[in-house]
């Protein structure tokens, strides 16, 4: 009996991906490179992680990657962010939107100006990315917009702003897949749950070490989620594995957004 060696389609394409830092978005970058993809890694220059870390790790199972700075609220970065897919590798394939902020705000303290600069992130960088890319990518691509289990499926209270801007990629993922299908590219969203990135375990604005591991008793796999695990599922969102998936958001939160009671 013969074993066919299997093919994802996703070896020699190119892929950027924003806030590739740290956490979800470093993960992205190698599973990435694990696969054959050349990466276009996206940092935020005040970022306090070194992006050159994310670069090293890919360069270490022999992956490409090279590392471009990029704040998601200018449009003219965004767009040299994807010229740089081409200008390196000749070509744009996948588009991971994965920058983010997190900030804790309860309503009565929650200034206009921390909304605006939450959504101008969260939500509007996303679209500033895809725009950027979708004048560019070649037929047949990918785009994948990382939201949250705050976004749409559970309440957060002192998060409004995170929330109602993850709530809105799930809106404009479902408008993009369908203005873009006619050139076959496919839009996705991921949704993870509890993650442990630098992101949770930042005590102020998230769960903190103490908060994640408590929280991790009540999923039912027991667990929180490693970033690698999401970032896995973003790879197969853009892989041929889903070529005739769009518009969807796919959960990766180990069984926490099901169980009931919670």
């Amino acid at each position: 009996m013969s074993v066919l060696a299997r093919d994802d389609g996703l070896a020699g394409k190119v892929a950027i991906i924003s806030g590739a830092a740290s956490g979800i978005g470093q993960a992205l970058a190698v599973s990435y490179a694990k696969a054959g993809v050349k990466v276009v890694a996206g940092y935020y220059p005040n970022d306090p992680h070194d992006v050159e870390e994310t670069v090293s790790a890919v360069k270490a199972i022999g992956g490409e990657c090279v590392a471009v700075a990029l704040d998601v609220r200018d449009a003219n970065q965004c767009d040299h962010f994807a010229q740089q897919a081409i200008d390196t590798f000749g070509a744009l394939h996948i588009v991971v939107a994965g920058a983010g902020i997190l900030r804790q705000a309860p309503l009565g303290e929650l200034t206009d100006q921390a909304w605006d600069d939450m959504l101008s992130v969260d939500l509007t960088g996303v679209m500033r990315v895809f725009r950027s890319a979708s004048k560019l990518m070649q037929e047949g691509g990918a785009m994948v917009a990382i939201s949250s289990i705050a976004g749409g499926v559970y309440g957060w209270d002192n998060h409004a702003h995170y929330a109602a801007a993850k709530s809105g990629l799930v809106g404009l993922v479902k408008s993009l897949a369908v203005e873009l299908a006619p050139r076959g590219i496919r839009v996705n969203t991921l949704i993870p749950g509890l993650i442990e990135t630098p992101q949770s375990l930042d005590p102020v604005n998230s769960l903190g070490p103490d908060g994640l591991a408590a929280a991790g008793k009540s999923i039912p796999l027991g667990r929180v989620g490693y970033a690698d695990e999401a970032a896995r599922t973003a790879r197969f969102l853009s892989s041929d594995d889903a070529a005739y998936v769009t518009g969807q958001q796919l959960v990766v939160d180990g069984g926490l957004t099901v169980r009931w009671p919670s």
